[in-house]
């Protein structure tokens, strides 16, 4: 079986690694997965040795691939202009579509017009996502399949293992609370900012580590903000960092006894809370859905109010200044993602969903 996967973005993100992982997967079951993008957003270097990516804009590039790749099923990710090429194309193989973005606003056009072409499905990525499509669509199954991670890849490194002379370079007697993701609005990096601006005023044994951003829209005032509050010593921007790299910097986090944070204002899902917890970091974020599905409050990590900044920084305090607490919540992180979200527990359903409704047979164009 071969499955296209048609996505305007290529980022360095949790769609493309949670499909990342999915692809490994699939292929251990008979179904091979290739990747359309319009747009490069530095997430190539993460797709291109796992699967055949085609990166284009051509209009009639798009649907030649379409139409010669002879594929089995398509599976479209918030890309509305998709549908038209699928049309245009010819297609008549059975077509699943992706909700991923968590925002009303910005979800409605891409399931607005099917342009006359039935999805057999529509996946989402975690029980409130399912609540706002239901919004948006009438008639078509809505099926939840959490994001799935490699837990060979990442994973809770010994101290033997971690690449200490890599950057981030874990300094001594800090504690590393880590922000991971793109610099944009919805992430929120100004909470980001005045949580850091906070805690500095109170301590001196915390280090904060961004990690991303490099090509994010907000990256240049994201920096002037970061120096003009006179941050930059005690919050380490690192703009790039290689994917094959960060289970090394969940591990330099876990070493010092640190956390993650996260101030996003809306999810989907959040991979970054999952590659988090399955390298036995907690994480602290806000109580929300779907933040709810993923993170138990005092088990794997503790929630604050809203967007508080006082809350957050009290949550943070909470973890950083008890090892014991630490040390339970990374056991127990650990085990949660083992159980729920390992990629062979969440995969094994998207495979029966795609064997169900894909056509193992030639397909009939």
């Amino acid at each position: 079986m071969k499955v296209l996967v048609i996505w305007r973005l290529l980022t360095v993100g949790g769609v493309n690694a949670g499909w990342r992982n999915r692809s490994i997967y699939f292929k251990k079951h008979g179904i091979d997965t290739e990747f359309l993008y319009t747009t490069d957003h530095g997430g190539l270097h993460i797709m291109e040795d796992v699967a055949p990516v085609y990166l284009t804009k051509d209009e009639q590039e798009i649907i030649k691939i379409i139409q010669y790749n002879n594929y089995d099923a398509i599976i479209v990710v918030d890309t509305g202009a998709a549908f038209k090429w699928i049309k245009k194309a010819k297609y008549q193989g059975p077509v699943l579509v992706e909700a991923r973005t968590p925002e009303l606003i910005k979800l409605r056009p891409h399931l607005k017009s099917f342009r006359g072409i039935e999805p057999k499905a529509i996946i989402v990525p975690s029980h409130y996502q399912k609540r706002l499509v239901s919004i948006l669509t009438d008639g078509i199954p809505i099926h939840v399949i959490y994001n799935g991670i490699d837990t060979s890849f990442y994973r809770a490194l010994a101290y033997e293992e971690i690449n200490l002379n890599s950057d981030p370079i874990l300094p001594n007697g800090k504690k590393i609370i880590g922000w991971i993701g793109r610099l944009d609005k919805r992430k929120n990096w100004q909470m980001l900012l005045e949580v850091a601006k906070l805690m500095k005023n109170q301590r001196d044994d915390i280090e904060f580590w961004v990690i991303g951003g490099a090509q994010s829209v907000q990256r240049e005032e994201f920096a002037a903000k970061w120096q003009e509050e006179q941050l930059t010593d005690i919050v380490k921007w690192f703009p790039v960092i290689p994917y094959q790299q960060m289970p090394h910097v969940y591990a330099k986090i876990r070493q010092s006894g640190g956390c993650t944070l996260a101030t996003t204002k809306t999810e989907s899902f959040g991979n970054t809370f999952i590659e988090s917890m399955v390298c036995g970091v907690p994480v602290v974020a806000s109580n929300m859905m779907p933040v709810t599905e993923l993170v138990v409050h005092g088990e794997h990590g503790l929630l604050f109010r809203g967007q508080n900044v006082e809350d957050a920084v009290k949550q943070l305090r909470t973890i950083l200044d008890d090892p014991i607490l630490h040390e339970q919540m990374s056991t127990a992180a650990i085990e949660r993602v083992h159980e729920k979200f390992a990629i062979e527990v969440v995969a094994e359903q998207y495979v029966h969903l795609l064997k169900k409704i894909g056509r193992m047979a030639t397909p009939m164009r």
